[in-house]
Formats: C-alpha cells, sequence, structure tokens
C-alpha cells in the first residue's frame, strides 16, 4: 500500500494551516517592505524602465534637413564631395525678452539678397548670373506667438489625465517590490510546501529550481534588452512611413515593457515543461524528435498569442523557442527514465 502525503507528518491539519498563515503573514511582511524601498527609488526604476522607448524616440526624431529638395546634379556632387561650403558656426542668437521667442531658421542666401534688392535697390545690390544658392542659418527673435515645443519635447512619453503619472509611479513601486522581495516571498512558500515532500521529491526540487530561475531571468533579459529595441524600431518606421507623430502614453508603456519580458520569461521554461512531460510517460524524446513540424507549428501559435500583433516580435520568440526545443530534447535523453522525480529512493 502506497504511502500518504502526510503518513509520516507530526502535524495536525489544523497546525498545517497554521504554518501557512505564518508563513503567508511573513510574506506579506517581505513585500509591503520591497514596496516601501521601491518608493523611495521609483524614479530610478522608472527611468530605466522607460529608456527603450525615450532611445526609440529619439532615434525617430533625429533632425531631417529642411529647405527645398535637391536636384540631381546637386546630390550627385555632394556624393563625391563638392558640397557648397556651409557656415562653420552658427550664428549668435538675439538676446530673448519676455515676451519673444528666439527660433533657428534656414534661408537661401540667394532669395534673400534677391529680396533685400527688391526691397531696397540702393543699398542691396542685385545677386549676380553666377550666384549659387547657399542654405544659411539665421536665429530670429519673434514676439506675439504662442510658445513652440520643441521637437525633443514632443517625442516623450506622455500622460492624458491628471492622476496617470501618480498610479504609474506607484505601479511601478507595487512591481518592482514584488521582484525586490521575491526571494524572500518565495522562501516563505517554500518551508511550507517543503513540510509535505518526501526527500527524493525536495531533491528534484533544488536541482530543477536554479535553471527555471537562470531560463525565466535569461528570457526577460533577452526581451529587455535585445527584443523591445528591435520591436519599437520596427513599429515606429510605420509612423515614420505614414507621417505621424507617436505619442505613447506611460502606463500603456510601463504595461507593455513589464508583460513582454514577462511572456518571454515563462516561455522559456519550455525546455522544463518538456522534462515534466517526459518524466510522466506522457511523451518521450523518440516523440519529440519525430514530432518536431507539429511543435513548430505549435511553438508559432504560441509565440503570436504571447506577443504583440507584429511579425518582429512572433519571430524573436519562437527561434529562441526552436532552440530550447531542441535543448529539452537533449535535456530529457540525459537522464534514465528511471530517474523519475516520483520513483522511491
Amino acid at each position: 500500500m502506497s504511502k500518504d502525503l502526510f503518513d509520516e507528518s507530526t502535524m495536525s491539519f489544523g497546525e498545517h494551516l497554521e504554518a501557512l498563515r505564518t508563513h503567508l503573514w511573513k510574506a506579506l511582511i517581505g513585500l509591503v517592505i520591497g514596496v516601501i524601498a521601491s518608493l523611495a527609488y521609483s524614479k530610478p526604476i522608472i527611468d530605466m524602465v522607460r529608456a527603450p522607448i525615450d532611445n526609440a524616440l529619439a532615434a525617430y526624431g533625429q533632425p531631417v534637413e529642411d529647405g527645398p529638395s535637391k536636384s540631381f546634379w546637386e546630390t550627385t556632387k555632394a556624393y563625391f564631395g563638392e558640397e557648397t561650403e556651409e557656415p562653420t558656426e552658427p550664428p549668435t542668437p538675439p538676446e530673448e525678452t519676455d515676451d519673444a521667442q528666439v527660433v533657428s531658421i534656414q534661408v537661401d542666401a540667394l532669395e534673400l539678397q534677391r529680396g533685400l534688392h527688391e526691397a531696397d535697390p540702393q543699398h542691396y545690390p542685385a545677386p549676380s548670373d553666377d550666384a549659387k544658392s547657399v542654405m544659411i542659418q539665421l536665429a530670429a527673435s519673434i514676439s506675439g506667438l504662442p510658445k513652440i515645443v520643441d521637437d525633443a519635447q514632443q517625442l516623450k512619453p506622455i500622460t492624458i489625465n491628471v492622476q496617470e503619472a501618480f498610479f504609474t509611479y506607484v505601479k511601478v513601486a507595487m512591481i518592482s517590490g514584488l521582484v525586490l522581495s521575491s526571494p524572500w516571498v518565495f522562501y516563505q512558500l517554500w518551508l511550507f510546501v517543503a513540510a509535505g515532500l518526501y526527500p527524493h521529491e525536495r531533491k528534484w526540487v533544488y536541482r530543477f529550481l536554479p535553471m527555471s530561475l537562470g531560463l525565466f531571468l535569461g528570457g526577460a533579459a533577452f526581451c529587455f534588452f535585445l527584443v523591445i529595441p528591435v520591436v519599437l524600431e520596427f513599429l515606429l518606421s510605420f509612423n515614420l512611413w505614414l507621417g505621424l507623430l507617436p505619442q505613447i502614453r506611460m502606463s500603456e508603456w510601463i504595461s507593455f515593457a513589464v508583460t513582454l519580458p514577462l511572456m518571454f520569461g515563462i516561455s522559456f521554461q519550455l525546455p522544463l515543461v518538456m522534462l515534466f512531460m517526459e518524466r510522466i510517460s506522457i511523451f518521450s524524446a523518440d516523440d519529440y524528435r519525430e514530432k518536431r513540424r507539429i511543435a513548430t507549428l505549435v511553438i508559432a501559435v504560441l509565440s503570436m498569442l504571447l506577443t504583440p500583433a507584429d511579425p518582429t516580435s512572433m519571430l524573436l520568440m519562437m527561434i529562441p523557442l526552436l532552440v530550447l526545443y531542441q535543448f529539452g530534447i537533449w535535456l530529457c535523453g540525459f537522464q534514465a527514465p528511471s530517474a523519475s522525480p516520483y520513483a522511491e529512493e
């Protein structure tokens, strides 16, 4: 007759509930301490989380030359180094008064000389026939205009209501507090669960828990530092192509920057899921090898469901999962089936 899980336990059911309550309270206290600590450093954490979107928007907002487009001949001469000389130093801007704004404008020097000649022929001679067009930059002080917001200020994440910035601050503190206190929280939960496991079952947890944690952190880091910048560049390129100005809502970006790495971290658990299903005799390593095509289709569908609706993020999840699928096959064959976690020592 097989043993029951609690046959050798010296604790009653009520004592188990009391132990659960104690561990949950300790985990909750650790979580509160982590959130309070994160509230003090939430601004640097927000700066770190918004760094990818700031960099993407800064790259999107690189200044483009204004003015009339060059002819084919002028473009060809510029390509071979025969470009007309431009002023090496920008002109000194005039002093700005209380109600004036200093703006930088580009004008055609040839057209400016013609305009001055038409306005005052006696003091400004007409340009010669062989004069060339040269774009020059001038600083002008203009009064009576509404305040102009520069491009760098426009290309930043925005909020659309009064309380959104505060709730974003609290949300980031809650998430970072959970991450900060997660070792203590999982430790308390493990103390409760381990009391009901056999020694050989705890051995398997000790063996594969570090691998699971490493796969999760590796997937999250891969997404945050490699996938998100590529996805942002791809998606923002459509705004540039369609001539649209992207305005990213801060709360939506925080959700995106947290959810997508979480999905990558969970999906990177694929080798351990394959090993678990092999150990409980649902699949074997040979089944995984024979059904690669079906597995590729399943991985493609999961990648589509776990990522935004763009092909870039889907492919960037699908390709590592195919590699991890092969690693899962190797992991299943690394140990003999007799070494099942459910076999007694």
